[in-house]
């Protein structure tokens, strides 16, 4: 598929699990690192990114380590979970661009997404939403995206099994979008932007500040009507 795309210089980006083997040690690992990733591939490409944000029981085994203490238990000693990415992982490079990724319900933290998004040109989600049938969840998800692409300044591209399919830009507006359940192809044009916005600037730190002075000025204020 790589040989094809470059014959006919087209840039291929996709969900693939990725099993770092060049990074197994035999004496301290049972297995080797297991990712949950996007790559870039084809013409003018290059890249993978590791999902950081992981599922609980559907990418990995909360307190795996204490199954060891049960070696009766059916299967216990072969369960193997992804690995968590590492944070501040260098964009995909596809057409001269960099561009930011976030894998399915990793894009609902913000400040990953506002991690990936820095020295980026736009971003990117894929997701599988089909778990989620015929309910809001979906639309909830795309509207998370959305607000992703108002904090960061940055237009996204988002990419489903069974919807919400959708091009949205750098103020959280959607462009372009795919029907749910149907089979079909979008096609659009993205914006490169580039700058940071405050929150990719700063993140969190200004209404952490701002809910300590509250606090502290509620505590003063508390101890002031006492006397």
């Amino acid at each position: 598929m790589v040989k094809v795309a470059k014959q006919t210089d087209t840039t291929w980006v996709t969900g693939i699990p990725y099993k770092d083997e060049a990074a197994y040690q035999q004496e301290t690992d049972k297995y080797a690192p297991f990712y949950n990733s996007v790559i870039a591939l084809g013409a003018q490409a290059d890249g993978l990114y590791k999902k950081q944000n992981l599922v609980p029981f559907g990418e990995y085994i909360p307190f795996q380590g204490a199954l060891d203490l049960f070696p009766n238990l059916a299967g216990s000693q072969d369960i193997m979970s992804y690995s968590r990415g590492p944070a501040n992982q260098s964009p995909l490079q596809v057409r001269g661009h960099n561009l930011g990724s976030a894998v399915c319900y990793e894009v609902a933290y913000p400040d990953t997404t506002r991690r990936n998004a820095q020295n980026t040109d736009f971003l990117l989600t894929i997701s599988n939403d089909a778990w989620f049938g015929t309910s809001a969840g979906p639309l909830q998800h795309l509207q998370m995206v959305q607000m992703r692409s108002l904090e960061t300044g940055r237009w996204f591209m988002r990419a489903t099994n069974t919807g919400v399919t959708a091009i949205i830009d750098h103020t959280g507006k959607i462009v372009a979008r795919a029907p749910q359940f149907e089979r079909t192809v979008l096609r659009g044009e993205v914006q490169s932007r580039t700058g940071m916005t405050p929150y990719v600037r700063f993140g969190n730190l200004p209404i952490l500040l701002l809910i300590s002075l509250m606090l502290l000025l509620s505590y003063l204020g508390r101890r002031s009507f006492k006397r």
